[in-house]
């Protein structure tokens, strides 16, 4: 069994309150479950931060590649929609 995990921070230019932000985060987390029906999402940090999101993404899989192929599309999935900015990354992979 492989698990991907990925921290993903992200910035948000614009918002003006913390209902603005949850409102952002809402539909980029429902537009990322149902593209990648698989792929569990939850925002893990900065909660009280009105510009800044921390979430994190997990996969399992039973290949590395393949994990690390879905983590790569989910980054290029938030990148392309242009609403967030991602300011840092950080994967690990695990093996059991």
């Amino acid at each position: 069994m492989v698990i991907g995990v990925l921290k993903i921070e992200l910035y948000m230019n614009g918002n003006r309150s913390l209902k603005e932000k949850r409102q952002v985060l809402r539909s980029l987390i429902q537009r990322i479950k149902s593209r990648y029906s698989n792929v569990s999402i939850s925002e893990v940090d900065s909660n009280d931060l009105w510009q800044k999101a921390t979430l994190g993404i997990s996969f399992v899989s039973n290949e590395k590649p393949f994990v690390n192929s879905i983590l790569d599309q989910v980054l290029r999935f938030i990148d392309s929609m242009g609403i967030v900015d991602i300011v840092q990354r950080e994967r690990e992979i695990f093996h059991f």
